[in-house]
């Protein structure tokens, strides 16, 4: 049986809050005074916590007894209606060359052989993506949710540019709030009697089509009891964002669990078909919403993380998918050449994802990254330092 692959991507416009405003005047701040601004911000706030714009405080991350609103900005910000295209164009392109990232095994071993022996997290992530190889892959449905995150460049003409910044494979968050902001700029917007400008904000509900992707890998597993498993942090700031998720799955009669690793570690176990229970109850996907950095792993979780991949229950991600979002990833593949080793016979793919790679340059020991080194030093306001566990990397947005 060939393995089927679903993958749901969420391009977020960094700067207009996953919200695209075309054809809007962008100095908003400056049609009010001071005591105005103020005015409209707590109406604003108003407005945020009655939409569900919510976090838990950080005095209290486990409990929703007392929350605030998240950070969002006082107006919406524009977004030319060619990038915010563009961005739509490529993300499928993205989708697929990630996919195609996580099944090339060699590709990811060679890529990121140096960042394994010199960071401890990657290591421990891909001695389990060998582990796993070496056993056998029994999942047969595999499930990505990616968020691009990118800037606009302005050039030297004055002309905007659409630029990625970094691709998120796990735990790709905001969804569920992303899809409540536009509520909250509308109102804005009506308040100070811009009603046409406020018709122009798009709808935006990530949320529901995340929520479908998982639904899609759950009906494929082909198990109606079948539950999801949403694999959370005790201390949750940002529930209300993966709750909307969760409530659209309800909708749809799809059940989700939230476990922590420690608790798949002492109540999940495998069958002789490597078909995955918690509690006694068969799970159909498991939804990461931890697992993305080293402080989240004790060697208790290590053991749980291992446990859930060799499962034939859909992991999103599964954990090869997790390694092609690491910055030392992206950094190769936007070497000349890599992506049309990866995406044979499909130049309009390679063209559409080339055009938005910024400049990305090794800080691995030699000469390569001596020469990136000089050329920052040599120009720093044209480059950003990105560190990251992933093995690093830097930008340059020439």
């Amino acid at each position: 049986m060939l393995p089927l692959k679903l993958i749901v991507g969420k391009g977020n416009l960094v700067s207009a809050e996953g919200v695209g405003l075309v054809g809007m005047a962008t100095g908003w701040g400056s049609i009010l005074r001071d005591e105005q601004l103020e005015e409209m911000a707590r109406q604003a706030v108003d407005r945020a916590l009655a939409e569900g714009v919510l976090l838990r405080t950080s005095q209290e991350p486990s409990s929703s007894d007392v929350v605030s609103y998240a950070p969002f900005t006082l107006f919406p910000s524009l977004v030319p209606s060619a990038l915010l295209e563009q961005a739509y164009a490529v993300q499928m392109d993205f989708n697929m060359l990630v996919d195609a990232v996580s099944q090339n095994a060699a590709f990811l071993e060679q890529t990121l052989s140096s960042t394994i022996k010199r960071d401890n997290f990657t290591a421990r992530l891909f001695d389990i993506h060998k582990q796993v190889l070496k056993e056998g892959i029994a999942q047969t449905v595999f499930l990505g949710l990616n968020r691009s995150d990118y800037m606009f460049q302005r050039n030297a003409d004055g002309s905007t540019a659409l630029k990625q910044i970094e691709i998120n494979t796990i735990s790709a968050s905001f969804g569920g709030l992303a899809s409540r902001t536009p509520a909250v700029h509308r109102h804005v917007l009506n308040v100070l009697s811009k009603t046409k400008e406020a018709a122009k904000i798009l709808s935006n509900n990530p949320s529901k089509g995340l929520a479908l992707g998982i639904a899609k890998a759950w009906e494929l597993y082909g198990s109606a009891n079948a539950l999801v498993l949403l694999i959370a942090q005790e201390k949750e700031r940002n529930i209300f964002d993966q709750r909307a998720i969760e409530n659209e799955l309800l909708a749809r009669n799809i059940h989700v669990i939230r476990r922590r690793f420690e608790d798949v570690s002492e109540k999940g176990s495998l069958d002789q078909d490597r078909r995955l229970f918690m509690d006694g109850q068969e799970v159909a996907v498991v939804y990461f919403r931890d697992g993305y950095m080293p402080s989240q792993y004790s060697p208790q979780n290590w053991e749980a993380r291992l446990l859930l991949e060799r499962s034939c229950a859909v992991k999103c991600p599964d954990i090869a998918t997790q390694l092609a979002g690491t910055k030392k990833v992206q950094q190769e593949l936007s070497r000349m050449g890599i992506l049309e080793m990866l995406l044979p016979g499909q130049p309009e793919s390679v063209a559409r994802l080339r055009a938005t790679f910024a400049g990305l340059y090794s800080l691995d020991m030699g000469e390569e990254g001596d020469l990136a080194i000089a050329e920052a030093l040599a120009a720093p306001s044209q480059f950003v330092l990105k560190p990251q566990r992933e093995g690093g990397g830097r930008e340059r947005h020439l």
